[in-house]
């Protein structure tokens, strides 16, 4: 079930973002709120049975701290592509192809925004979700969440605030952002997630005795 969990959190997430930036009846200065939002609930919502991941770029994290098999980065990455293509084609189908300006990138300054805050939403994962000193809190959705709308409201205008590998292809998809553009995102989101996981194991280093194991 864990597979079908982290499809049904990657759908809602990049459904959200569709169904809210895109006209008509875009929710406008608000979507950061409810793409925030809908994150937080679907983390509280299977975090226990797939750790709530909804982001390529997450598994790789956990999978270098050593919490996540080799097999399973595999299948949740499938599962996490499949769901943005049928979040994005779904959104086409509700919105059709409204009018929409093209994302213009200045692909260094995207790609290190993107870099910033992928790498802050794995580095806070890793440490909310997965350290022994935060096991059982009651927080760990809300923190995801809030992160997520932090980062889209200070670098939104400059990457277009993906922070996640599945949703730079829904996005891509919706045509929001050209396709020339997607490695910009592949780039930075793996990036970010793999010096995540070198920080979080640099500060635990238990964690690197046991992932050798």
């Amino acid at each position: 079930m864990k597979y079908v969990y982290e499809f049904i959190g990657t759908f809602f997430l990049i459904f959200t973002i569709g169904m809210t930036v895109l006209e008509p009846n875009s929710a406008g200065m608000m979507a950061g709120l409810a793409i925030g939002s809908v994150l937080a609930v679907m983390v509280f919502a299977g975090g226990h049975i797939s750790g709530g991941h909804y982001n390529p770029a997450i598994s790789l994290s956990v999978f270098l701290r050593g919490k996540l098999s080799g097999k399973d980065l595999g299948l949740y990455w499938v599962v996490q592509w499949i769901a943005a293509v049928v979040a994005g084609l779904l959104t086409i189908y509700f919105k059709g192809y409204p009018p929409v300006t093209l994302l213009q990138l200045e692909p260094m300054k995207a790609l290190l925004a993107e870099f910033i805050f992928t790498f802050a939403l794995c580095y806070m994962v890793l440490n909310v979700a997965t350290a022994k000193e935060t096991k059982d809190n009651s927080y760990f959705g809300f923190a995801i969440g809030f992160t997520v709308l932090a980062g889209a409201y200070a670098v939104g205008a400059v990457s277009g605030g993906a922070f996640n590998p599945a949703v730079a292809l829904g996005i891509t998809i919706m045509n929001m952002s050209a396709w020339s553009n997607i490695w910009i995102f592949l780039v930075a989101n793996f990036l970010g997630g793999i010096c995540a996981a070198l920080v979080f194991m640099a500060a635990h280093p238990e964690t690197r005795e046991k992932s050798k194991r």
